[in-house]
């Protein structure tokens, strides 16, 4: 058996159970930020993965709408800052 720091027995855990989705639902919204930028991040009221779906939440119309056309693009920059495809659809409400 070999030896493992608290770390790396940390990420296998998660990586192995359900806390994994837990646990990217929480590092959605830091990489929101990151990916699309303060402006939009702060005009997004809500923003969540279920079933491997992003779900983004804004009230702006125009917003709304320039979000609906950026879907694909949206979906590959998450996957890309995430290093996988953790999500296959996008869905703006």
């Amino acid at each position: 058996m070999g030896e493992y720091s608290i770390g790396d027995a940390i990420k296998n855990m998660v990586s192995k159970s359900n806390l994994r989705n837990g646990v990217r639902a929480v590092q959605i919204e830091e990489v929101w930020e990151n990916v699309m930028g303060k402006t939009i991040s702060k005009y997004t009221d809500k923003i969540k993965i279920i079933n491997h779906t992003l779900f983004i939440t804004t009230n702006v119309g125009p917003l709304k709408k320039e979000l609906m056309y950026q879907k694909p693009q949206i979906l590959q920059r998450i996957n890309e800052a995430f290093g996988e495809k953790i999500i296959n659809q996008v869905v703006i409400e």
